[in-house]
């Protein structure tokens, strides 16, 4: 019974999540998940209101994973290159996973950092 009383807690914060960013940051679609590491990567590299080129926004999608995944266990932030851009060394392979349990484990380690930032409840 607990592992569904947290399935449920991570639904709510998910979507509690996505409406609050939805809001903030899209007028009509709601963010999905690769947006979502989007905008924390975009947040950890720090430079919020520079135009990106195409080929930037998979590194930026890049930076917000390693970024969520880093308390994981799965990645560990090495070092700023000259461009400020910052980059991680791999820990440990993340697990074989189906599609499904993919998606839950990145919507767990997103919500857990937006709980560390204290935008979630």
């Amino acid at each position: 019974m607990q592992a569904k009383a947290r399935d449920q807690q991570l639904k709510d914060r998910w979507d509690q999540l996505l409406a609050h960013l939805t809001d903030q940051f899209s007028e009509t679609e709601e963010i999905e998940i690769e947006g979502v590491l989007y905008l924390i990567g975009v947040q950890e590299l720090g430079k919020i209101h520079q135009r990106f080129k195409k080929d930037d926004n998979v590194n930026i999608i890049h930076i917000g994973i390693c970024t969520v995944l880093e308390p994981f266990g799965y990645y560990a932030f090495d070092f700023y290159d000259e461009d400020g851009w910052p980059h991680f060394k791999l820990l440990e392979e993340l697990p074989v996973l189906k599609p499904g349990e993919q998606t839950v484990l990145m919507k767990e380690a997103i919500v857990d950092y937006f709980l560390e930032k204290d935008l979630i409840q």
